[in-house]
């Protein structure tokens, strides 16, 4: 717990050291690190399980996805090219994975490296870029590195609010046969914790965000990145458990892999992103 809790308070020391001396441009490089090596470790479960990728044809695809397609957008219109551009990056690396398959893998596995390559892809760096797609988007006037910072801070306090509570009075198991130690009682105090974190920060930090982000409206939309995030951590675990390992890697002490880190953005990014643009 002592070595989870001084990681955390690491981790968000380097996040808002790094967005108040660089701001945006922070944000979309640490996105693009995070999401590459959240790739490399997905990668790396993967092969464990028989099912090995195209590594670094991937971890190419995935730099250019969230950088590439990030600093594209900064020089041009936007978030109106991101969505474009990443989703044809998408589709050329599968064009890609189709041709070097038939020429570089064995042929009883040839469909397995297509899948696996491509749902790393999807899973991690697609749905991830939908952060840098917010910081683009044009609204709140087009300034929206706190609203990023928002959905970071509901979706990461939420696993902070299940831990405490689930430790505390957790007695029903939730998914004992994918996570044991997470409970009903651990979940729903997560998306409390959430929704509390989401209301103070749109109360004290109004002028930073949106207009429309009334603190009962925050405490809603925090609400419901709350459960996503719980899903998607549910999802990372479930692979987890099919591969046998506890952690995806040991790059965070009393964390694990940078996996464990952003996995509840994988749904929270995304949706997100579509939030603020109905709202905007």
């Amino acid at each position: 717990m002592r070595s989870r809790l001084f990681s955390t308070l690491v981790l968000w020391t380097v996040l808002l050291g790094g967005l108040y001396l660089f701001g945006a441009h922070a944000a979309a490089v640490l996105v693009a690190l995070l999401a590459v090596l959240t790739l490399h470790e997905f990668y790396a479960i993967t092969t464990k399980l028989g099912l090995p990728a195209f590594r670094w044809m991937g971890l190419f695809f995935c730099v250019l996805m969230t950088a590439g397609a990030y600093y594209l957008g900064w020089y041009t219109d936007g978030a109106e090219v991101m969505g474009p551009v990443t989703t044809g990056l998408l589709v050329l690396a599968f064009v890609v994975c189709c041709i070097r398959v038939l020429g570089e893998r064995d042929p009883s596995s040839r469909m397995e490296a297509i899948a696996a390559t491509m749902l790393g892809l999807f899973c991690i760096p697609f749905m991830l870029q939908f952060l840098l797609r917010l910081l683009l988007s044009e609204a709140n006037g087009g300034d929206n590195l706190a609203l990023c910072l928002w959905v970071v801070a509901v979706s990461k306090f939420c696993d902070v609010g299940a831990l405490l509570v689930g430790l505390a009075i957790g007695r029903h198991k939730m998914a004992p046969q994918i996570s044991p130690k997470k409970s009903w009682e651990g979940a729903v105090g997560g998306v409390l914790v959430s929704a509390g974190v989401g209301a103070t920060i749109a109360h004290f930090a109004a002028s930073y965000l949106p207009v429309s982000l009334t603190p009962a409206l925050a405490a809603a939309i925090a609400a419901v990145l709350a459960v996503l995030a719980i899903i998607s951590d549910l999802m990372e675990s479930a692979l987890k458990r099919r591969a046998e390992v506890k952690d995806t890697g040991a790059l965070i002490p009393g964390i694990g892999g940078a996996f464990d880190l952003t996995d509840s953005f994988i749904l929270t990014a995304p949706a997100a992103y579509f939030i603020f643009m109905f709202l905007e």
